[in-house]
This record gives C-alpha cells, sequence and structure tokens, in this order.
C-alpha cells in the first residue's frame, strides 16, 4: 500500500461531510445552544428526544413549518415503512425547515432561558412554564422577530426585566411572567407612544417588581387582561387605568397585595371590578370598591352628610321643646354606645351557639366541643414550651397546672391576624368541625389587646408524617417501620378528612402538606391547620401559600389565581400521595442551599417514558414490605390515582369523595378483613384534650 494512502483517505472523508446537504440552521442551534442552557447540569427526558437519531416529528415539544407556513405533517411516523421512518429522520438536515413553537411546560426544566431564543426567525410562541429555570430574561428574547406569545410563569427567573421585551409590542398577543423573583421597576418602552396594540394578556404578578404603577401601560389599547398583584409598588393608581375598566377594554385586573395607596379613581364604583382586585394594599388606599375615603376634616363622605343632616334635626330640635332635644340626645348617645358594646362582643354572639365563654379582666376564652373542662386561668398559667415556629404564629406545648394533661397553643403573631369581628365567623366554623381525622379546634382566646390564641389537641411534633418519612424528629432507630399498609391507612384518613372538609363543610383545607398530617402510634392520621389561614390578613395568608408552593403542594392553576378552592386541596393531596409512594420530598436544597423543586410527577412521567420498573420509582421500605406484587397489592392504581390528583387541569381531577372510593378498593390484600389495622374503634378521635404529657 503506498504510504500516503491512509493519509488520503482520512482526508476523503473529513471532506464528505462538506458534499452532503447542509444541516437545518434551526435544528444545529437547538443541540448546541438550546438543549444545554433548558437542561442544566443534568440530562432532561424530555430534551432527550432532541437527538440526531430520532426522527425529527418525535422531538418532543417542537413545531416545526416549511418557509410557506404550512406546517409539518408528521404522520409519517406512523407508518411502519422503514423508509418513512428514514425520510423522517432526514429531515433534521432539510435546511427549508423553521421552528415555529416550543411547548415544554412542567416539564422538569432546570437550566437557564437561552438568549439564542431570540435568534430563530420563524419562532411565532415559547411556553415554558411551571419549570424552574433561572437567571435573568435575556435581552436577546425582544429582538425575536417573529414572538406572538411568551409564558413563563411558574420559573425561578430573577433580575430586572429588560426593556427589550417591548420591541415584541408589534405583535405579542400575550407575555406571561407570573410567579418568578423579577426585581425593580417595570421598565418602559424605549420608543415614545408605544400602544402594544396586539397585546391583550400582560401577567406580571408575584415577582418583586417595585417603583410606582408603570403607567405607560394605560396607552397599551389592546389590553384585556392585566396582573400585577402580589408585588412590591408603591404610590398611587393613575386616573387612566379606571378609564381603560369603564370603556370596556380591561376585563380583568389584579393590582392587590402591593403598597399602592390613596384614593382609587372615581371611575372604579362603577366598573366590573371588586374589592379582591386591590386587597393587601397600603391601608390608605380607598375609594369604591374599597371602603369609603376620608376627608381633610377627618370624616368620611358618609360621615359629613350624617353631620349635615344631624345639624338639621338639631335646629328643629331646638325650635322645639327644650325637654325633646333632651331626649333626641339621649336616645343618639344609646346607640352609640350600644353600636360600640355590639363591636366588642361580635365574636362572642357570633360563637354562642356553637360554644361557651368564659370572660374576664385578661379577655375571653370561647370553649368547643371536648374543650368544655378547660378555663380562661388555666390556659393563660400554662407553662409553655415552644416546639415550633410559622410564619403567622409560634406553636408552644403548654402544660395545664391542673394535671390535665397538655394542651397545644398557637399564638397568632401581632399584625397577622384579622380584628374580632371578622375573625369570630371562621373561628366558629373551625370550631365547629368535627371529623376522626381532623385535629379539633377546642378553644379560641381572645385578650383584651388583641392576642389571639388557638387552643388544640397536643400531638408531638416528630409525629407528623413529614418527619416519620423523612427524619428531623426522632432517631432513624425510634422511627416504626413505614409500610405500605401504614401509608395507605394514613392516605385514607387525610383523604377522608378532606372529603368530609369538601362535603360537610363546603370549603378547602387550603393548606395539605406532609407537615400538617399528625400520626398517632396507631397510624390514624389527622389533618391539622384547617383554614386558619382564613383568619389572616391577606399578606400573611399569600406568605402561607408561597410557603406551599416552595414546597412543592401548589396547583398550577394559583400561578394565576390566588383563591383556593376543593381542586387545590385535590392537587395538593395527589403530591401527597406521591410523597408517601416514592419515600421522596416535594422539594429539596441544592448544595448552595436555593431550593430546588422536585417535581414528582414529572418524575413519574420521566418513569413512564424511560419504562423505568416500578420497584424504582417506589420507596425502597414500600417495597422491601410487600408479599406480593406491586400490583396485586393496589400500588398501582394508587399511583395513578395520585397523577389523576396531580392533573394540571384543574376540571380533571377526581372529587375527594372519588379519591376515598379507589383508596378504599385498593386497600393492601394481604390484610385480613378485620385487621386491626382499619378496626372502628382505633380511628377514632379522643372526645376531650389528651392527658399525654
Amino acid at each position: 500500500m503506498h504510504p500516503c494512502l491512509p493519509f488520503l483517505l482520512l482526508c476523503l472523508a473529513a471532506a464528505l461531510p462538506l458534499a452532503s446537504p447542509s444541516a437545518n440552521p434551526d435544528v444545529a442551534l437547538l443541540l448546541a445552544k438550546v438543549k444545554p442552557a433548558l437542561q442544566g447540569q443534568r440530562p432532561n427526558a424530555q430534551l432527550a428526544t432532541w437527538n440526531a437519531s430520532t426522527p425529527l416529528c418525535l422531538w418532543r415539544g417542537l413545531r416545526w413549518a416549511t418557509p410557506d407556513g404550512r406546517p409539518l405533517r408528521c404522520d409519517a411516523t406512523s407508518s411502519a415503512s422503514a423508509a418513512a421512518e428514514r425520510n423522517n429522520l432526514s429531515l433534521a438536515s432539510d435546511p427549508a425547515l423553521l421552528l415555529v413553537s416550543i411547548r415544554l411546560p412542567a416539564a422538569a426544566l432546570v437550566g437557564r432561558l437561552p438568549p439564542d431564543l431570540g435568534a430563530f426567525s420563524a419562532l411565532d410562541s415559547v411556553y415554558l412554564a411551571a419549570n424552574a429555570l433561572s437567571g435573568p430574561v435575556p435581552l436577546e428574547l425582544g429582538n425575536a422577530p417573529a414572538l406572538s406569545a411568551l409564558d413563563l410563569a411558574g420559573n425561578r427567573l430573577s433580575g430586572d426585566l429588560p426593556t427589550s421585551i417591548w420591541n415584541l409590542c408589534d405583535r405579542v398577543t400575550e407575555l406571561r411572567l407570573h410567579g418568578n423573583a423579577l426585581t425593580g421597576a417595570v421598565p418602559a418602552p424605549a420608543g415614545s407612544n408605544t400602544t402594544c396594540d396586539r397585546l391583550r394578556v400582560l401577567d406580571l404578578g408575584a415577582n418583586r417588581f417595585s417603583g410606582g404603577f408603570p403607567t405607560f401601560l394605560t396607552a397599551f389599547r389592546g389590553l384585556q387582561r392585566l396582573d400585577l398583584g402580589g408585588n412590591r409598588m408603591e404610590g398611587p393608581i393613575p386616573e387612566a387605568l379606571a378609564g381603560m375598566a369603564t370603556q370596556q377594554q380591561l376585563q380583568a385586573l389584579n393590582v392587590s397585595y402591593n403598597f399602592f395607596s390613596g384614593q382609587l379613581p372615581p371611575a372604579f364604583a362603577g366598573s366590573r371590578f371588586t374589592a379582591d382586585s386591590f386587597l393587601g394594599n397600603d391601608p390608605s388606599l380607598c375609594g369604591p370598591p374599597l371602603r369609603q375615603c376620608v376627608s381633610a376634616s377627618g370624616l368620611s363622605s358618609r360621615g359629613v352628610a350624617g353631620m349635615v343632616i344631624g345639624l338639621m334635626a338639631g335646629a328643629v330640635v331646638l325650635a322645639s321643646v327644650s325637654i325633646g332635644w333632651a331626649q333626641g340626645r339621649w336616645r343618639r348617645d344609646g346607640r352609640i354606645r350600644r353600636r360600640d358594646d355590639a363591636e366588642r362582643d361580635e365574636m362572642l354572639e357570633s360563637s354562642a351557639d356553637d360554644g361557651h365563654d368564659a370572660s374576664s379582666s385578661e379577655g375571653r376564652l370561647v370553649v368547643f366541643e371536648g374543650g368544655e373542662h378547660l378555663t380562661l386561668e388555666e390556659v393563660l398559667n400554662a407553662t409553655g414550651q415552644v416546639v415550633d415556629k410559622a410564619s403567622y404564629c409560634t406553636v408552644y406545648k403548654a402544660k395545664l397546672a391542673s394535671g390535665g394533661g397538655s394542651i397545644e397553643l398557637r399564638l397568632l403573631r401581632e399584625g397577622s391576624c384579622m380584628d374580632a369581628a371578622s375573625c369570630a365567623p371562621v373561628v366558629r366554623r373551625i370550631g365547629r368541625a368535627r371529623h376522626d381525622n381532623l385535629v379539633p379546634l377546642r378553644a379560641f382566646y381572645q385578650g383584651r389587646r388583641g392576642e389571639k390564641l388557638l387552643v388544640y389537641d397536643y400531638f408531638p411534633r416528630s409525629r407528623t408524617l413529614q418527619e416519620l418519612l423523612h427524619g428531623g424528629g426522632e432517631p432513624a432507630a425510634g422511627r416504626p417501620a413505614l409500610t405500605w399498609a401504614r401509608r395507605h391507612k394514613i392516605a385514607l384518613g387525610a383523604a377522608r378528612a378532606l372529603a368530609y372538609l369538601h362535603a360537610g363543610q363546603g370549603e378547602a383545607h387550603r393548606n395539605v402538606r406532609s407537615s400538617n398530617v399528625v400520626v398517632d402510634d396507631l397510624f390514624v392520621a389527622r389533618l391539622a391547620e384547617y383554614a386558619v389561614d382564613r383568619l389572616l390578613v391577606p399578606a400573611a395568608a399569600e406568605a402561607v401559600l408561597a410557603a406551599a408552593k416552595a414546597d412543592g403542594y401548589k396547583a398550577p392553576e394559583l400561578h394565576s389565581m390566588k383563591k383556593c378552592g376543593a381542586r387545590t386541596d385535590v392537587y395538593a393531596f395527589g403530591i401527597l400521595l406521591l410523597e408517601l409512594l416514592m419515600g421522596r420530598k416535594p422539594s429539596s436544597s441544592s448544595a448552595g442551599g436555593a431550593a430546588r423543586a422536585m417535581d414528582l410527577p414529572s418524575v413519574v412521567k420521566v418513569a413512564v417514558l424511560e419504562e423505568t420498573a416500578l420497584e424504582e420509582v417506589l420507596d425502597a421500605e414500600v417495597v422491601k414490605g410487600l408479599r406480593v406484587s406491586p400490583a396485586e397489592e393496589g400500588l398501582v392504581q394508587a399511583l395513578k390515582l395520585a397523577m389523576g390528583c396531580c392533573a394540571p387541569v384543574a376540571a380533571a381531577r377526581p372529587s375527594m369523595a372519588e379519591v376515598v372510593r379507589q383508596l378504599e378498593e385498593s386497600r393492601p390484600k394481604n390484610l385480613h378483613p378485620r385487621s386491626a389495622l382499619y378496626s372502628p374503634t382505633e380511628s377514632r378521635s379522643d372526645a376531650g384534650t389528651p392527658t399525654t404529657t
């Protein structure tokens, strides 16, 4: 062989790709820049399909089109023909194909938003909501030549919003950045008289934007839905915003939970918007649909009118007999005294049909079923020990001096709770709720200085489901084995409590998580903290909801709305059931200390796509305790039920009554029908506060 022949063959092989058709530039950009940025430091199952050995039509979350706008037909992949498969594989090198859409919501993306998204010539929509993308919004994104829809809600994007984002104004119809950590003032467009005629939805809520109201938004003539809630904006609400409302242009508005102040423009009085659009701002924010504003003289407009009427009535009285005037004055003063007394006693009166009251100079104690033996003196003189701290309260284990055992006291923090009149009906509902799987409210204390105490049965903090599953309480050697039968019983108990609340009480629990599931020695589960957030001022209630989001229990729809309901409870229960099945926390901490969400439903979806064995998805302790196959034990059905509860669309989730029915049907098969694990007597709560020390 000629000594130069190997070298020539090598050169020829290197030159062959140059002679082949050029690779598609959008494909090359996806593989070289976008995929590495989105998946971060670990492989992602959704993005794993973006590779040269997979037919282009099977690349997840992408849509393609020809230069004349015709969408790429992908039905060839369903053909058994090998030729069709090869043809589909060759599409990745077709330079004429253009990327037109990226849709990967809730795909467990943990990287950063790539600036290269602005380089695709035909990309018209990007939907990357409900992931864990971090870092800034790249300014290059505003230069995308065809982008008309951008949804980045529910990520961890931070930093200032680039001014270039308004470069999209001539074509963007929806811009959603809800639920990130963006800071600074919302920047105004660089050009003057920018009207963003095509923009219909702008959602910047639940970030950390500051500064005054971005008045330039009132010039956006096509805007129909505006959400600025849950930020740190301050100052007055502009008159022009009310003008958008009265002209019926603006159909949905949320500026709640900021620091806006002053008087709302009068035009809001006749608009479609209620007080919910403005709640949680500076106390000075007033005007319809909120409370009446106070005039410079210190009187509301209603008070001024009352004064005028009073003066006229006084003139008439002075013209009549003096005794008539005196009698009228006495009656008026009596009404004022009775009104003040009624306000002070409103909580007691509203609870009279459900509890009993003990009062003294120290305050009032309203007791409910099972707490009749508690006295005001006993509660106030109980020796307390701090066992936990929450955003809205401090939790104490309190020892009753009379030898009556221990109780749990939750001291609501000053400024976190509503006034007594607003608290009363909520306390009544909480105190009335009784179910074997609920931690019952035994009493409520209202102090003379406004302090408020919730009195519950005491359960050791180390016996919450969170501690049993993930440790942190008792030593590992002291924790009981959590077999599938025991976990199933815990899940069934929690489900029964929620079904009772949804059907019997007609409202949601609103804070379902493993740290709020108390488990006793017989593995009876009891839900704690039912409806407590209803006692809180909006800012404190929002903090509870934010904690649920950080811990992985928040339903996707709560990114754009704050109101919890029965279906949001179902989602949180689905996460709880996955936590029981998989033994994993819904969230964890990275080495740098920043929270990194572990999306349990996504983990299951990836396992299904990769055909992972069920035993590898379930907690090792669950698998180890099985006597028959997982399918026979009802584990497959339970896993399907959990995923159904975690459906992204709320309407697709089952009711809690249906959840209870399915859990009843999937009881572990190896238990005797009369097993003590499910005996009715051991699943019932005590009639009164426990006497454990």
